[in-house]
C-alpha cells in the first residue's frame, strides 16, 4: 500500500489501472490496496468511466486525501497574482 501512496503523491490523481502498470502490482491487488487505504481516509476514490477504442473502460479515479500540491514553476495569471497578495495582506 505504500507503493500505492508513493506513486499518488508524486504524480497525483490516477486511474487505479494506470496504478497497477506503474507500480507493478496487479489490478485486484491494486484495487484491495486503495479500498483499504480509502478505508482508513488516506485517499478519496470514485468511479470513472472511460471510453477507449469506443470500449467503456469502467476504474476508480484515485488521489491522496487532503494533499495540495505544490504550484507549477513558471509566470502565474495576473488573477492568481492579485488574489495571492490579497490574502497575505
Amino acid at each position: 500500500m505504500q507503493a500505492i501512496l508513493d506513486y499518488l503523491k508524486n504524480t497525483g490523481e490516477q486511474l487505479d489501472s494506470e496504478i497497477a502498470a506503474a507500480t507493478g502490482l496487479s489490478l485486484a491487488n491494486v484495487r484491495l490496496g486503495v479500498t483499504d487505504l480509502k478505508a482508513r481516509g488516506e485517499i478519496m476514490v470514485c468511479r470513472s468511466i472511460r471510453y477507449k477504442d469506443g470500449k467503456e473502460v469502467d476504474g476508480m479515479l484515485c488521489r491522496i486525501s487532503g494533499y495540495i500540491p505544490p504550484a507549477a514553476p513558471g509566470r502565474k495569471s495576473k488573477a492568481y497574482t492579485l488574489a495571492k497578495s490579497r490574502s497575505t495582506d
